[in-house]
């Protein structure tokens, strides 16, 4: 059984839907002020916009292109007390089109953190295991950042703000050797690097060497890194059967909100989102029980496939290679709807069913 120091996950994850209004929209009802908002277009070919409360609203980046981030004054414009505004480009905004954002808690703007060889600016929540971490690159191999976390990440996204790099992922399970990374802007498989100098991130610091898209002398970077919180969020893998009736099923400890994933084997495989507020068709493309998926790495328009968000897990009921190829490990970062057990004590106890 798991248990969760959070009895509310969506205190700290949640997903908004809205409709684009093409002129300036206050979305609401995010349920916090969130200091990381993922916005994408549902019906229209447009990019990914990432912002953050660290480098600041009105600083765009997109996981499905290596650009270096940008001041646009007519994406995210501000973040709100429980939402926030986004201006008239179509990529937030546009008329009509159905919009999905994700949004995350951490800690606000961020404050300095000296604990590791290069000084970062760190936005965290230790509660729900995230931090956004802001540094600049000094090219020496070795390096250190502290992350704030007082937990090992297992899983850190790094991009350079400052000029065009890929976005660059470190996941526990993908070598334990700490010498292979993927990227969120890539559909190519696992490979192996140095980017993490072959070391493993502590509680306090992550490693990088010398590289142009971890540590390049002068460039600054946006790390996003999250710590496993048991009944609340799960970094973790699995391995296709290929099996469209009974297709491989993953336990999380919790019925989840939001999932990402990806073949980490074979070159050419999207990164997948699926998410407990956009449904599926009556009669999608691989039966009456599709989800609607987003990719991390496409500006595309929503698809739909046979995959199911149960109450403590998900399963991949279909035989493609996005999902569920026979065989081939896959990794996964997951977060909770509900937890099956919430905790009011260091070793938790049942919550109220919801």
């Amino acid at each position: 059984m798991a248990y969760s120091s959070i009895v509310k996950p969506s205190d700290y994850f949640n997903t908004k839907l809205y409709t684009g209004t093409g002129s300036s929209n206050a979305i609401t009802g995010v349920g916090f002020q969130p200091d990381f908002t993922w916005i994408k277009s549902r019906d229209s070919g447009e990019a990914n916009i990432l912002t953050d409360a660290v480098r600041g609203a009105t600083k765009t980046l997109s996981s499905n292109n290596t650009d270096a981030e940008t001041t646009v004054d007519q994406d995210l414009t501000a973040f709100g007390s429980d939402g926030f505004t986004v201006g008239t480009n179509n990529r937030v905004n546009k008329s009509s089109d159905n919009m999905v954002s994700w949004n995350w808690k951490a800690g606000g703007a961020g404050s300095s953190n000296t604990d590791g060889s290069i000084t970062s600016t760190v936005s965290v929540s230790t509660t729900s295991g995230f931090s956004i971490v802001k540094y600049t690159g000094n090219g020496t191999g070795g390096a250190t950042i502290g992350h704030g976390l007082g937990a090992v990440p297992a899983q850190i996204v790094v991009k350079g703000t400052s000029r065009a790099e890929s976005w660059e992922v470190y996941n526990k399970n993908l070598d334990p050797s700490n010498a292979s990374y993927m990227r969120w802007d890539s559909t190519q498989a696992s490979a192996g690097s140095s980017y993490w100098n072959s070391t493993s991130p502590t509680s306090s610091v992550f490693t990088v060497n010398s590289a142009g898209g971890v540590n390049a002398s002068g460039i600054e970077y946006v790390a996003y890194c999250f710590s496993e919180i048991k009944g609340y969020s799960k970094i973790g893998a699995y391995i296709g059967n290929g099996v469209d009736a009974n297709g491989t099923f993953v336990y999380l400890g919790f019925k989840p909100a939001l999932v990402i994933f990806k073949n980490r084997a074979t070159a050419g495989t999207d990164w997948y989102m699926y998410d407990n507020k956009r449904g599926g068709p009556v009669a999608g493309v691989y039966g009456n029980n599709n989800k609607y998926f987003l990719e991390v790495n496409s500006a595309g328009t929503e698809g739909n496939e046979s995959f199911h968000l149960l109450s403590n897990g998900f399963k991949c009921k279909i035989t493609n290679n996005f999902q569920n190829e026979a065989n081939i490990p896959f990794i996964y970062m997951a977060f909770a709807e509900e937890p099956l057990v919430a905790n009011s004590g260091t070793d938790g106890v049942p919550a109220t069913a919801r």
